[in-house]
């Protein structure tokens, strides 16, 4: 669902070179399909309150079946004691699709806040993690991700991101189960972690936060810098080229060639952003809240090592695991990384 508030309804495009008339059954004619049937439920996603009983009949459209089954989360209610449901809620002047799953007497609730590029459908792996510790979990798509609406890939300001992210757990306040805790993933790490910075509050609104592979500056960022300084005064964006950034082969396929989610281009508006969050860091007052980093030491991605020496000057009782032989999507890193990353979140049943 949509607002007129917000008039930033997108189209979801192929992430492939498309044929005038591809085969019928074959891999692109399917793909153009499933495009079709996101851009459907992108359209149509109802309205979300958090409030489980109104939200309760929520995401059992054919486009919704068909999302969670590409993505690989139909699992994730196959105890059909687990509440799922899916839509859209209006914040910050945009039309943020969020889902949430809720299984019988959680024990809290985890709220999950993904990369750039990324958008829930590919955080499966973790939300199946943080079911089986009885916990609730609630994900929501950045503006111009995934299934919410706004310009693609793009922010004026990390401070629109935290903006909603604050809405959002306003709202949820009065309706999910407590304790909270944050997990967020690269870009979710650095909103999670703004949000903290910027309470400026003894009294936290979580008990745990996890940041995975938090972004502060990306790798060869002074090299970044100067294309920036000289180029977004004649473009717009530049092309996104598709690296490896995790260990699973699978995973790492998937996102180039079969997730219409995608996007090909990196706005430099964006990178601005990003830019002024690097140096509005240094400003914010520092933390003792005990959080945990967890960081692969096989990252391509950011500058990781001057990363967590500055995270630890700002976040003196963080607790930092490095992971061996990690790369930078540590939600998405194959099996036999992934279980000890997420053993190390600290959010494990006692």
């Amino acid at each position: 669902m949509l607002t007129q508030q917000s008039c930033r309804s997108r189209q979801i495009h192929l992430q492939c070179p498309s044929q005038t008339h591809p085969q019928q059954d074959s891999p692109l004619a399917k793909l153009e399909d499933l495009t079709a049937s996101l851009q459907r439920l992108h359209e149509q996603l109802p309205a979300l309150t958090l409030d489980p009983q109104k939200d309760r009949d929520n995401g059992a459209s054919p486009e919704a079946n068909t999302y969670r089954e590409h993505y690989g989360l139909v699992h994730l209610t196959e105890n059909k004691q687990v509440n799922h449901s899916l839509g859209a809620i209006p914040l910050g002047g945009y039309s943020i699709a969020c889902q949430y799953w809720l299984p019988p007497a959680p024990v809290g609730t985890v709220f999950v806040v993904h990369g750039y590029f990324d958008h829930m459908g590919l955080y499966g792996h973790l939300f199946q993690y943080l079911l089986n510790q009885n916990l609730a979990v609630l994900a929501f798509d950045l503006p111009g991700h995934g299934l919410s609406d706004g310009e693609r890939v793009t922010i004026a300001s990390f401070d629109h991101y935290v903006e909603i992210f604050d809405a959002l757990l306003a709202l949820a306040l009065k309706h999910l189960p407590q304790p909270w805790h944050g997990v967020g993933q690269s870009t979710g790490g650095a909103i999670v972690l703004k949000h903290l910075l910027k309470e400026n509050s003894d009294t936290h609104l979580f008990d745990r936060i996890v940041l995975l592979a938090p972004l502060l500056h990306p790798r060869n960022w002074q090299t970044s810098r100067l294309v920036y300084f000289f180029a977004h005064r004649f473009l717009n964006h530049i092309r996104r080229h598709f690296t490896k950034n995790s260990g699973d082969p699978a995973f790492v396929e998937f996102l180039a060639h079969r997730d219409p989610l995608q996007a090909t281009h990196i706005p430099l508006e964006w990178i601005g952003a990003m830019k002024r969050w690097t140096e509005e860091f240094h400003q914010l007052p520092p933390s003792e809240f005990p959080l945990t980093i967890i960081q692969g030491d096989r990252d391509q991605t950011l500058d990781w090592r001057y990363n967590l020496e500055q995270f630890q000057k700002k976040l003196p009782r963080a607790r930092t695991h490095i992971i061996p032989g990690a790369q930078h999507h540590l939600v998405n890193e194959r099996a036999e990384l992934r279980t000890g990353i997420f053993n190390r979140m600290g959010l494990a049943k006692n």
